[in-house]
This record gives structure tokens, C-alpha cells and sequence, in this order.
């Protein structure tokens, strides 16, 4: 990573005071997962969903996706509690990628344990309604989450909140970059019509078999290869001043993760909400 020449850390300085905070994968890609995952779901665990979400404003997968983020910004007990199950730190240095959850997740706080929380708790039917709902809620957004590479990064610069970047004259981090402007460059290109976006990435050819599928310990093998996007996909730039071309070049990681997230949303929902179905 290259320390920016003394002219340029005076516009970066400039940019970051009117930097826009970031600390969540942004809406349309929460809700682009969510219907990616909607779209693959069982009917038993559709319907067992669409039971649980009806007293939701917006009763469906991406209707509640951003709840998370909505409780957090509430603040209260319930954003102190939850604030770090959106992410995950790597603190084996910036080559590792091994999740070790004594180290990287002490007490359960990271974004790892809180989906195999929420995932127990949908899971268990003995629980109440409620219960069950509020854990669907932030499991669509935390396996989202996981997926967003700088959600779960070995890098010591507060997922890319501290790198400071210029684009178009204005200032972001190379956090937000990633939550929202390379997805929101896409959308443009289909005049932000969110489903066409949604069926042109159903379109694609399948994904390859993915080898997380029935491990144990799916959500911290997620975690991980987020870790190893950041460490080997070049997201670090090497001038701080930004061009559409860097959005270009990395659409493609953003779109497998969004891919992927939604086909292991759906995995994992399936069997929760109908663990007979899901066999």
C-alpha cells in the first residue's frame, strides 16, 4: 500500500472530513441477495417465511433485508448489542485468513457466531413467532454481510473505513466503495431497475458446486473467503484518486458474492424453515 504524496494527503485529509460514513453492505445489495435467495427458496420454507414476515410493512426476504442496520442506527440496547455481529476481524495479521474464534471472535461478538445464532434459533421451532422472526431478519443480513470482502478482512484499517479515497472529486473510504458505488454503477446501467438487475444475474450460468455446502461450519468458511478476496483480489488501490475503471474492474467479485450469498441465504433458510423439504 502506498503512502500518498504530501499534495495528495492534503485533498485525501479534505475528502475524509466530507466522507459520508460506511459500516454496512448498502441496501440494494442487501435486497439484490434477498431476492436472489427469495427466488430460490422451497415452497414449505417460502410459506413458513411469508408466515413469519406477515406482520412485516414489507412481508419478504427483502423487505426486512436492512432491519440490522435499521436497529443499529435506532441505537439503544439492542444496536449496542448487535453492532459488531455485522462484521468480522481477521487478527492473524494481513496474510491471515484462518478464523480462529478465541482470537478473531471473543464472547460470539463477530458476524460468524451471530449467524449460526440466528440460524439455531429459526431453526428451533419450539421457539416463539416472534423470536423466529427477528432471528430470520438478521440472518438475511448477516449472510449477506459475511459476503461483502471488507465485512471480514485482515487487514488493520477498520474493514477499509481508514483508507481514504477520492472519486469524482468526492471523498469515501474504500469501505463505502465497496458497500455500495460498485453496485450502484451496475444498477445505472439498467436505469436502477433493481429486478431486471436481479434477472440478469439469475440469467448467468450456474455457479460452480460450492464446497461449503453441508460443512459445519459454513458461516466461518464464508468468513474466510471473504479474507481471501481481500488478501489476494488487489481491492487496495494503488493511487487513492479513484476512476470508473476501478468500479469496472472489480464488478465482477461484487457480483459472485452477491451470487453467492443469495444461493447460501437460500441454502441455509431452506433448511431451517423446513429441514423435511430441504433432504
Amino acid at each position: 500500500m502506498r503512502i500518498a504524496p504530501p499534495c495528495l494527503a492534503l485533498l485525501l485529509l479534505a475528502v475524509a472530513l466530507a466522507s459520508p460514513p460506511a459500516a454496512a453492505w448498502g441496501r440494494p445489495a442487501h435486497r439484490v441477495v434477498a431476492q436472489l435467495a427469495q427466488a430460490q427458496l422451497r415452497p414449505g420454507a417460502r410459506a413458513e417465511a411469508e408466515r413469519l414476515l406477515a406482520g412485516e410493512p414489507e412481508p419478504s426476504l427483502s423487505g426486512v433485508s436492512d432491519w440490522a442496520d435499521e436497529v443499529r442506527e435506532e441505537g439503544g440496547a439492542a444496536a449496542r448489542r448487535s453492532k459488531r455481529w455485522h462484521y468480522l476481524d481477521f487478527r492473524g495479521g494481513p496474510a491471515g485468513c484462518e478464523y480462529v474464534p478465541a482470537r478473531d471472535c471473543p464472547d460470539g461478538d463477530c458476524v460468524v457466531a451471530a449467524i449460526n445464532r440466528e440460524f439455531s434459533r429459526l431453526a428451533d421451532r419450539r421457539r416463539p413467532d416472534a423470536e423466529r422472526a427477528e432471528a430470520l431478519k438478521y440472518l438475511v443480513h448477516f449472510v449477506a454481510d459475511v459476503h461483502q470482502p471488507l465485512h471480514a478482512t485482515p487487514m488493520p484499517d477498520k474493514g477499509g473505513l481508514d483508507f481514504q479515497v477520492a472519486w469524482h472529486g468526492k471523498g469515501r473510504n474504500l469501505h463505502g466503495v465497496w458497500d455500495a458505488l460498485i453496485l450502484d454503477r451496475a444498477l445505472d446501467a439498467v436505469d436502477r431497475d433493481e429486478a431486471a438487475y436481479v434477472r440478469s444475474l439469475q440469467a448467468r450460468p450456474p455457479l460452480p458446486p460450492d464446497p461449503t455446502r453441508g460443512s459445519g461450519r459454513a458461516a466461518a468458511e464464508w468468513a474466510q473467503e471473504s479474507c481471501r478476496v481481500v488478501r489476494d483480489g488487489a481491492l487496495y488501490p494503488a493511487s487513492h484518486v479513484l476512476g470508473d475503471d476501478y468500479l469496472d474492474a472489480h464488478r465482477a467479485q461484487v457480483e459472485e458474492r452477491l451470487r453467492l450469498a443469495g444461493a447460501r441465504l437460500a441454502d441455509m433458510l431452506n433448511f431451517a424453515l423446513d429441514p423435511r423439504e430441504a433432504r
